[in-house]
């Protein structure tokens, strides 16, 4: 009887599975359990939140409290196991976060290019279609129990400062292109399934993000100060288009202050602008120990209970690291924090699992249950990370032109350089294990006969003892290609740059086989951040450079597509490259982002010195022409009915809030001709001039489309522009307003003047 008694306990708090003599906890909601089909949070059929308010009223506070964490504990008694939220997807699954391991029947994952090279692509689709391919194999590997489902990617911080160590996993320095990158990679993720999740994405750091080590400066204890104007008009952007875009399932907040307060502990962003402004469907998460690091290290609270009790408050619903759940229960019981706050947060943390159909039973039993180990590097996946790899690279330079290389007259290629045989270089941070490689020696090797000498042992490039043998590779084939740049030993997370130049001797390895080699010298650079390498530029005996980014698994094969003809290139740079000089004077610590009082300003939009190369440039093997050949003179800015009477003629703007915007929007008709004799894919930058005023950017991207044009061919593209959203401006006060007058619409060499009217003689007064 007391064996019998025990048994039915064990069965009816969900905790025995008889497989044989197995015992061991349920997936939640296990429908071989009586005990879990009799759980309201268990039936499918019911609402997400009514499922959601029954879990969370079965818990104890305790049990609660331990729902908080990254580590998520299991509640035995109603058959919940254990769950690890952090798992990380910025440019395939990848084993940085412990929610995924790589073994067995999940030996790697595709590893596409780093973000940085694939937003050189200006493809809004491939990045699409990119998140979808990662989370099919995200879920393959979650079904295979080798993953999680929550991935705290993308990264979509704005490359403010070309010296930052994480500028590579980001989309680059345009609000509007990083905006984009993120709604359509979110969606890849995430999939179409109305509320239903295939994995639940997460934009991060959120925000004014971007300093990690610089100078003595550390991100655990770095004060951004920012103005109102660059937060709306700069950081913000990419955030609120993941959150109202791409409707993403979670934001995590950033180690840094914002105007001295830790942005983790600021009601005023988490659950004023993220939840309440933009509408957030899902959960905040710090960064990993951030509420450690605003009480340890910022010294922002008294009391480890006051920074839990401070952050909860403030809008967060679970902690990356230990702190809520050592120190949430002691806030509650000093009165700093009720249950009913850690409800909420948990009420959203439960309600993205729920949407991810893990309290629906076993993975096999949802409706992506069919993913296994044979949808992991499929070759159609691998192929798409080749394929991006092809669109993100840039072709800086090409006098002559002399690329592409020939296979008939360069038979014989010497490859060098301290990336000229490199595999998880290629990578960048934040990968996985990779399916296989193929090295740029390797990719060369397919078109040419090789003479392989590093040059240096490393990027590092700290003496010349290698010179020699590369410079004797040089003198003897046919055609040389260097490869050079950075890698993680040079700029990653926590390791912000010293400066822009080739690292140690670098410069000089190049110039000296430059100077000997028998026929064209191209210089190929891998690197996240920009370079400055205008000793190149300038060198007519170096006529080619081409920017690889960090070009993923198959990095080695798109660089020798490219460099043979076999693609015709078509990236553009998502940044701008300064000179060294740039950085005279200018610490990373100033977040400004305008020009001033000997201040350059930061990015195309308010910088406007000298550049080694400027943000969207990008050559092709063709030549492309645009026309313009439809767009309207003049825009109607339709008021609100109840603002008309407000009007006032001496107004220049008209706040956004203020207008109809609706459907406002403006279409511009492009006739692009590829006037050259190879097809080419064509990246087309449609930027806005706004009418002058002290605030305005210099110019801002509004639009970009990607168009192939068959050679002797012609495209018309039609590019629509939505006025409130791309042609507004923000004041000093953090106020989005659209310009009354001529702005002026330029795309390559075309401009055409559009003026913006209000709907009656005046605007409403500010």
């Amino acid at each position: 009887m007391e064996g019998t008694h025990l048994l039915l306990i064990l069965i009816l708090t969900g905790v025995l599975i008889l497989s044989g003599t197995e015992a061991r906890a349920p997936f939640a909601c296990n429908p071989k359990h009586a005990a879990a089909r009799a759980y309201p949070f268990c039936q499918t059929k019911l609402p997400v939140a009514e499922r959601v308010r029954d879990l969370i009223g079965r818990l104890t506070l305790h049990e609660k409290v331990n729902l908080l964490v990254n580590n998520a504990a299991e509640v035995p008694r109603l058959g919940i196991q254990g769950y690890e939220w952090w798992s990380e997807a910025l440019h395939g699954v990848s084993n940085v976060g412990p929610g995924t391991k790589f073994g067995g029947k999940f030996p790697g994952a595709t590893s596409f290019p780093q973000v940085i090279t694939t937003a050189a692509s200006f493809n809004a689709s491939l990045w699409e279609e990119i998140g979808r391919v990662v989370s099919d194999e995200a879920r393959a590997m979650y079904n295979g129990g080798m993953a999680g489902l929550t991935y705290w990617s993308p990264n979509v911080n704005i490359l403010r400062d070309p010296r930052w160590g994480r500028g590579q996993e980001t989309p680059g320095e345009d609000p509007v292109v990083a905006g984009v990158y993120a709604a359509r990679y979110v969606r890849g993720l995430q999939g179409n399934d109305g509320d239903r999740l295939k994995v639940a994405a997460c934009c991060k750091h959120y925000t004014a993000y971007d300093l990690d080590n610089w100078s003595g400066v550390d991100r655990f204890h770095f004060n951004a100060k920012v103005t109102k104007q660059d937060i709306v008009d700069t950081f913000d952007v990419p955030f609120r288009e993941c959150v109202k875009e791409g409707k993403v399932a979670s934001v995590m907040c950033s180690y840094n202050q914002v105007n001295g307060i830790p942005t983790c502990a600021d009601p005023n962003l988490l659950r004023n602008t993220i939840r309440g402004d933009w509408r957030l469907n899902g959960y905040i998460v710090s960064d990993c120990d951030s509420v450690g690091v605003f009480y340890s290290n910022q010294h922002y609270t008294s009391t480890p209970e006051e920074a839990a009790a401070d952050a909860i408050k403030a809008g967060l619903d679970l902690d990356c690291g230990p702190f809520l759940g050592a120190h949430t229960e002691d806030a509650i019981k000093k009165g700093l924090l009720s249950e009913a706050d850690v409800n909420n947060a948990l009420t959203n943390t439960l309600t993205v699992q729920m949407r991810l159909g893990m309290f629906d039973g076993p993975p096999s039993a949802q409706p992506y249950g069919h993913l296994g180990p044979a949808d992991v590097c499929t070759p159609a996946h691998q192929e798409l990370a080749l394929e991006a790899a092809r669109q993100g690279i840039v072709l800086l330079k090409n006098h002559g032109p002399s690329l592409p290389l020939s296979r008939i007259r360069h038979r014989t290629v010497a490859v060098i350089g301290p990336n000229s045989d490199v595999t998880v270089t290629m990578i960048g941070n934040y990968a996985g294990v990779a399916c296989g490689y193929t090295t740029p020696l390797q990719g060369i090797g397919k078109y040419a006969k090789t003479i392989h000498q590093q040059g240096c042992t490393n990027v590092g490039c700290n003496d010349d003892e290698l010179f020699g043998p590369a410079i004797d590779a040089a003198r003897q084939a046919d055609a040389t290609v260097l490869i050079m740049g950075l890698d993680q030993s040079i700029e990653a997370e926590f390791r912000d740059r010293t400066g822009l130049l080739l690292p140690g001797r670098q410069q000089e390895l190049v110039s000296k086989v430059a100077a000997a080699s028998r026929g064209p010298t191209i210089l190929v650079l891998m690197s996240g951040g920009p370079v400055d390498v205008s000793f190149a530029q300038n060198d007519p005996r170096i006529p080619s450079i081409v920017w690889a980014g960090y070009p993923g698994q198959a990095g080695g094969q798109a660089i020798a597509d490219v460099l043979f003809g076999t693609t015709n290139p078509g990236g553009k740079l998502p940044m701008t490259w300064y000179p060294q000089a740039y950085l005279n004077n200018l610490p990373m610590t100033n977040m400004a982002m305008r020009s001033g009082l000997g201040y350059p300003g930061r990015t195309y939009r308010f910088y406007q010195g000298p550049v080694v190369y400027p943000f969207g440039h990008g050559l092709s093997y063709t030549h492309f022409t645009h026309t313009i050949a439809q767009a309207p003179v003049e825009v109607v800015v339709p008021l609100d009915g109840h603002r008309r009477s407000n009007a006032s003629a001496s107004g220049k703007a008209v706040r956004v809030t203020h207008a109809r915007c609706g459907q406002l929007s403006l279409s511009v008709h492009v006739d692009v001709k590829n006037a050259g004799s190879k097809d080419g894919t064509h990246t087309l930058l449609v930027f806005s001039r706004p009418p002058a005023g002290q605030w305005a950017p210099h110019k801002q991207l509004v639009a970009f489309e990607k168009v192939h044009v068959p050679a002797g061919a012609q495209q018309r593209v039609q590019v629509n522009i939505q006025v409130c959203k791309y042609l507004s401006v923000v004041d000093r006060a953090g106020i989005r307003r659209i310009p009354l007058g001529d702005h002026s619409i330029h795309i390559g060499d075309a401009r055409h003047s559009i003026s913006l009217k209000p709907e009656t003689l005046g605007v409403i007064k500010s």
